[in-house]
């Protein structure tokens, strides 16, 4: 509960002694006198303003008194500090070969479309997370590191595109991407977290290709590094020559998933896809702090405008208020 408090109260007990202290000051004062011709008129006594407020320097006195009492009691105000978390990395991988154009999953939305409205709604319920944006096809390229601005992750999510078809970029990368993954959230926060999401297999790595990097390599440099990966499958698999389906091995994506603590997923609808990113939103829970607090100090404040009002006090019982003899 924020609000003023007093770190040291027993100081407030001087205030019992005002009055007495003011009562022997009187006394010691005596009587004030005026001449007669400054009170008397045709009517009688009248009182002038000096008269009616001759009590104004003691008053002002008085009340800075109270005051350096009340800054002696210590006024600190208790502001409440942001609650702290432990805090996750999220770097979302999206697939942009040209397979992810294809309608299956709803016939409204290309599955890249559909990967972008669910990653995007996501993104808007994790905003005490940093979170960043990767694409891949042949090769994988961070658009957006993983950071706090919300706004521009979802803003880098809307101008995903996809490579271009048959071109030399398309193809797809796995162990590439997930070896890119652990390189970006290899240090910071203490739960990093990559979500992969892709209609294809692996057809990067491969035998005779000893420079290229395999989803099993990948799986054990995330594992080491402390990065879990979700992976993703969509869609409903390939169109073969004769137009038939052709079921998509995931024996990659479950062995990155596995390999590194995180899970495997699977989803061949659009509302699959959201329910993906919902459960692995509940799976990776945020755990906040108890609450804290700031004791800010205020006596400084209360401090001054006492002592200004002691000043102005003695200054106006000295000349406007001043005795006559």
């Amino acid at each position: 509960m924020s609000g003023i408090q007093f770190s040291q109260p027993a100081w407030f007990a001087l205030l019992l002694l005002m009055p007495f202290a003011a009562f022997v000051a009187w006394r010691r004062r005596g009587g004030v006198t005026f001449s007669a011709s400054s009170v008397m008129n045709a009517s009688g006594w009248a009182r002038s303003w000096r008269t009616r407020t001759r009590l104004g320097p003691a008053c002002f006195q008085s009340v800075g008194l109270a005051l350096v009492v009340v800054a002696l009691a210590r006024p600190v105000e208790r502001m409440p500090l942001p609650h702290a978390t432990d805090g996750i990395d999220v770097l979302i991988c999206m697939d942009v070969s040209s397979s992810m154009a294809m309608r299956d999953l709803d016939g409204a939305r290309t599955r890249l479309e559909i990967a972008k409205d669910a990653a995007a709604s996501f993104v808007a319920g994790r905003k005490r997370d940093r979170i960043g944006v990767m694409t891949f096809a042949r090769y994988a390229d961070v658009i957006c590191p993983p950071t706090l601005d919300h706004t521009a992750v979802l803003a880098f999510l809307r101008d995903i595109d996809l490579v271009a078809a048959d071109g030399p970029e398309d193809a797809t990368g796995l162990g590439a991407a997930a070896a890119r993954v652990a390189t970006v959230l290899a240090s910071g926060a203490k739960s990093r977290v990559a979500i992969l999401l892709t209609d294809g297999e692996e057809n990067v790595a491969g035998a005779g290709k000893p420079d290229e990097i395999a989803p099993a390599h990948a799986a054990q440099l995330c594992q080491s590094l402390g990065v879990r990966v979700y992976s993703i499958a969509v869609g409903r698999g390939r169109r073969n020559s004769s137009g038939a389906w052709t079921e998509l091995d995931t024996t990659s994506l479950r062995a990155l998933a596995s390999g590194t603590g995180g899970r495997f997923f699977a989803a061949q609808a659009a509302d699959a896809v959201a329910g993906v990113y919902k459960e692995i939103d509940a799976l990776e829970t945020v755990s906040f702090a108890e609450p804290r607090y700031e004791m800010v100090e205020k006596f400084v404040w209360v401090l001054v405008i006492a002592l200004a009002l002691l000043v102005v006090g003695r200054l106006l019982g000295a000349t406007v208020w001043a005795v006559s003899p």
